[in-house]
C-alpha cells in the first residue's frame, strides 16, 4: 500500500464504546505494551539529569557535562524512533517494539553499575536507552488503529493514551522517592519492570489471530 494520507471517517471518543475497545484483545495487549513503555519513558527523561549529576559527585568529578548530556539522551530518541519505524516495515511492529524495550529494560537494570563511574562509559549506556525508550512509541498507536474497528479507533486510541500518561506520574514522583530512600544508583532499575511486562504483552499479540492484521501481515 502506497504512503497516505488516505481519507478517513471521524473517529471521535464516546463513553459507550470503551467496552468493545476493553474487549478486544489485539487493542490489549497493544495497551499493555504501551504502558509498559509509558511507565519507564517519562521517569527516565525526567530525572536523567539527576542521576548524571548525582554520578558525578559520586565519582567526584565536575558536572558541567551534564547538560548537554541529558539533551542528547533525549534528542536521540528521535532517530530511534524512525529506525525504529523503518524496521517495523519489514520485520513487523511487535517485533521492533518488544525489541526495543528489551534493549531499554537493559539498560534501566545496568544503570546502577555505570553509576559513578567516567562519563565515558555512563553517557553511552544513556544514549542507548535515549533511543531505545521511546522507539517503540509510534508502533502502540500503529497497532491499535490495525486491530481495532474504525467505528471506535478514536475511543481505542484516546484510551490507550489517556491511561498511558496517568501510569507517568507514579514512576516521576516514584523514582525521586526511591533515590531518597536508596541512593540515585538505584533509582532506575524499577523502570525495567514495565518493558518487561510490554515483551510479554507482545509476544502473545505476534502468537494471536491478530498479527495479520499488524505491519501488512508481518505481526
Amino acid at each position: 500500500m502506497a504512503d497516505g494520507p488516505f481519507e478517513l471517517p471521524p473517529a471521535k471518543f464516546s463513553w459507550t464504546q470503551i467496552g468493545d475497545v476493553v474487549r478486544n484483545e489485539g487493542v490489549r495487549l497493544s495497551t499493555y505494551g504501551y504502558l509498559g513503555h509509558m511507565w519507564e519513558l517519562y521517569a527516565m527523561w525526567t530525572w536523567s539529569a539527576a542521576f548524571f549529576t548525582a554520578s558525578a559527585a559520586t565519582a567526584g568529578i565536575g558536572d558541567g557535562w551534564v547538560s548537554v548530556s541529558t539533551f542528547a539522551v533525549i534528542a536521540i530518541g528521535g532517530a530511534g524512533a524512525w529506525i525504529a519505524g523503518i524496521v517495523a516495515d519489514r520485520r513487523g511492529c511487535t517485533l521492533v517494539a518488544g525489541g526495543s524495550m528489551a534493549i531499554s529494560a537493559t539498560c534501566a537494570l545496568l544503570s546502577p553499575f555505570v553509576f559513578g563511574l567516567t562519563p565515558w562509559i555512563v553517557v553511552p549506556v544513556f544514549l542507548i536507552w535515549g533511543a531505545t525508550v521511546v522507539s517503540d512509541s509510534a508502533q502502540f498507536s500503529a497497532m491499535v488503529t490495525e486491530t481495532v474497528s474504525s467505528t471506535y479507533r478514536g475511543t481505542a486510541l484516546t484510551l490507550q493514551t489517556a491511561v498511558g500518561f496517568l501510569l507517568t506520574l507514579v514512576t516521576i514522583r516514584g523514582v525521586p522517592l526511591l533515590a531518597d530512600a536508596w541512593g540515585w544508583r538505584w533509582a532506575f532499575p524499577v523502570l525495567a519492570l514495565g518493558p518487561l511486562l510490554g515483551i510479554a504483552a507482545m509476544v502473545r499479540l505476534r502468537k494471536s489471530v491478530h498479527a495479520v492484521k499488524l505491519a501488512g501481515g508481518l505481526g
